[in-house]
């Protein structure tokens, strides 16, 4: 396996793992009911999920 290749596995990884994290602060904040703060262009902007 080249280096390239294991940065490529590495990444995949990553954002597997940052989908998880998502997945779970979306059912996490419908749980308690709160507010997202997300960015959306140069403003910031707070949703119900």
């Amino acid at each position: 396996m080249t280096k390239k290749d294991k940065q490529i596995e590495l990444k995949d990884k990553i954002v597997k793992g940052l989908e998880k994290v998502y997945e779970k602060l979306i059912i996490y904040k419908k749980e308690k009911n709160s507010e997202l703060v997300i960015m959306q262009g140069d403003k910031i902007v707070k949703i119900k999920p």
